[in-house]
């Protein structure tokens, strides 16, 4: 019988995460006053433990023994060869998936939420505020700030908010207070309702407001959490690249591709971080970040100064972004619909480390509905897009005639998300594609602020 899993005791789980600012050079954020951010300045949004993990270029930093714990309810996540899915292609590339839906949320992003609802309960803070697209982060959150005794607080896009109320349901069965984004509790959230009462909100809308609950809290023990963009965030994530690469080792295997999804970047950062090392140290590895062709932030956006948020209360990161003032259409992967991509990947695109990939909506069902009927999970839209990235790559590699490895992040499972596979089996779901003209005012938006120096690492 072939060997399907491969699979790494909870002694082998990694000890370190990767820090790929120890590897690159990068534009800093910037404060309303044109300067690089400090550390002070970051203070009443983040606690200082995870501030410090923010803006260190140390290579490896220590993963917490009161963290590890958690992580061990489901890791390490399997590594699983996609035979089925392979025949189906009748390609000659050997498939491997990275499966993130064995956590108790149902993706990737808990690595990320126990980290920092850890670090956020040594430093004596009390409460968690957040946003959430799809979803997926504010259950993470949920889950995790259940699991250190903290308050959670999760503003949810409110079209996902209508779309998927089971991951409200699983939130607050953690115990958390989800509400519908823009809402009525910020000034954030009453100025975008005055303006569209119908808007389908944004996570930039969703960011603006948590930030603003967090630090307007006279108490003083409220902090905001990120899911995604910044660096801490995707220092954490690395775990999942880091175990993969000894599961590979362990039979003989490196990837010539690496693919994941990417909205704000966290779990495509996770597997690809410690491969763009290697590649970064001359190993020829292909590393695709995928996104929609509805949200091009990528592959059409420019690379600038932008705000992380829509009211402007985040500083300006150097990243690719569509402008902060972007509302994406309805499409159903609500956790790529955000206007910018993590500074770290955007710069790691710039120095060419990195190719990016943008597939339609349909496209991606496509290949999420062919992935279920032959490996039998079934996926959520967001990994429907490295899904397709996948199926496109390992076609190629049988027009060639190549034998080649493809590594990708099953980053979540979609069954929180049937609603929208409900709406392409009956024909509902359709492409959208960004208009030339709104790159155009995206740019507009940008114009006011610094540009970005054009850093190449390699």
């Amino acid at each position: 019988m072939k060997q399907k899993k491969v699979f790494l005791t909870e002694d082998e789980m990694p000890r370190q995460w990767y820090n790929i600012l120890a590897d690159i050079k990068m534009n800093p954020p910037l404060g309303p006053d044109g300067n690089p951010v400090t550390p002070e300045q970051l203070a009443p949004v983040f606690p200082m433990n995870l501030i410090e993990q923010e803006v260190s270029t140390e290579r490896w930093i220590d993963i917490p023994e009161g963290i590890l714990e958690v992580l061990n309810i489901w890791r390490p996540s399997p590594l699983i060869r996609a035979y089925a899915l392979e025949k189906a292609l009748d390609t000659p590339a050997r498939i491997y998936y990275k499966y993130e839906g064995v956590s108790p949320p149902g993706s990737h992003k808990p690595n990320t939420a126990v980290a920092q609802a850890y670090y956020n309960k040594e430093f004596g803070i009390k409460k968690l505020t957040t946003e959430t697209g799809a979803g997926q982060w504010g259950s993470a959150l949920a889950f995790a700030c259940s699991q250190y005794g903290l308050e959670c607080k999760v503003f949810m896009v409110r079209i996902s908010f209508d779309q998927k109320p089971y991951r409200k349901s699983m939130m607050q069965t953690w115990g958390a207070n989800c509400v519908a984004s823009p809402s009525s509790e910020t000034k954030a959230g009453r100025a975008i309702l005055e303006k569209d009462p119908d808007t389908p909100g944004s996570l930039g809308i969703a960011i603006s407001e948590a930030v603003e609950a967090a630090v307007t809290d006279e108490s003083g023990q409220t902090r905001y959490s990120l899911g995604s963009v910044l660096n801490h965030v995707m220092l954490h994530q690395t775990i999942i690249g880091l175990e993969a690469k000894k599961q590979l080792e362990k039979i003989g295997e490196y990837p010539d591709i690496v693919i994941g999804c990417a909205g704000g970047g966290s779990n495509f950062a996770g597997l690809a971080f410690p491969f763009a090392h290697d590649k970064i140290n001359g190993k020829d590895v292909a590393i695709y970040p995928v996104e929609p062709t509805a949200c091009p932030t990528m592959t059409r956006a420019p690379f600038a100064y932008d705000h992380g948020d829509t009211a402007g209360y985040t500083p300006l990161l150097p990243m690719h972004s569509l402008g902060h003032t972007f509302v994406p259409p309805p499409l159903h992967a609500g956790g790529l619909r955000y206007h910018g991509m993590a500074p770290t990947v955007s710069q790691l695109i710039v120095d060419g480390i990195m190719a990016p990939r943008a597939f339609g909506q349909v496209a991606t069902y496509e290949a999420g509905i062919l992935c279920a009927r032959t490996e039998g999970v079934i996926a959520a839209p967001e990994t429907n897009h490295a899904l397709a990235c996948v199926i496109d790559e390992a076609k190629k590699a049988k027009e060639e005639g190549k034998e080649k490895v493809i590594l990708f992040n099953w980053s979540g499972h979609g069954l929180i998300d049937l609603a929208a596979y409900d709406k392409y089996l009956s024909g509902q779901l359709q492409d959208f594609d960004f208009p030339a003209e709104d790159i155009k005012e995206a740019e507009k938006v940008l114009e006011q602020y610094p540009k970005p120096e054009i850093i190449k690492n390699i």
